[in-house]
């Protein structure tokens, strides 16, 4: 059994986190596969904005996503599917985009996180049932259930905010 150095709560062999308030268990480095951690968030934080940019991607060939507090862009090859989350080499199921040097792990960002997927001639934004959820302009979105991407739109991935840019 492992003590909680924070709550004084037992936990159960081999877990990172403590299972009542959730801070780490682990002394020194992390070796093994961690959890995402839930993040408490207030509704103010996530209050909707409008959005006015196309959604057409029919001319685009690349997207370019600005991460808050990142002055490199990150430049997307637009494909099929582009999968976001944190790289768990452990893990049978990795994402395309690894977003764990933009500080996913305490940004409350799951190991398979959220998608955007091409069709036709518009780009769609799908959570993947994440721990801490997906936001689009605010508006946090159902598991699976696609909604429309428009240039400029803002995603927050747990706490990890990001806007895209079509490029052409």
């Amino acid at each position: 059994m492992i003590t909680c150095t924070y709550c004084g709560h037992i936990n159960r062999p081999g877990l990172l986190f403590c299972e009542e308030c959730g801070h780490t268990l682990l002394e020194g480095g992390i070796d093994a596969t961690v959890p995402t951690k839930k993040l408490e968030t207030s509704l103010g934080e996530f209050s909707a904005r409008a959005t006015w940019g196309s959604a057409s991607v029919k001319k685009i060939s690349s997207i370019v996503m600005r991460i808050r507090d990142v002055s490199e862009p990150v430049v997307l090859e637009l494909k099929d599917r582009i999968v976001f989350g944190r790289l768990e080499p452990s893990s049978p199921r990795q994402p395309d985009v690894d977003l764990t040097p933009y500080g996913a792990l305490e940004k409350g960002v799951s190991r398979v996180h959220a998608a955007i997927e091409r069709s036709d001639d518009v780009l769609t934004l799908i959570d993947m049932g994440s721990a801490n959820g997906t936001n689009l302009n605010g508006q946090r979105l159902t598991p699976n259930q696609p909604r429309v991407l428009r240039d400029g739109d803002e995603i927050r991935f747990g706490k990890l905010i990001a806007n895209l840019y079509f490029q052409i």
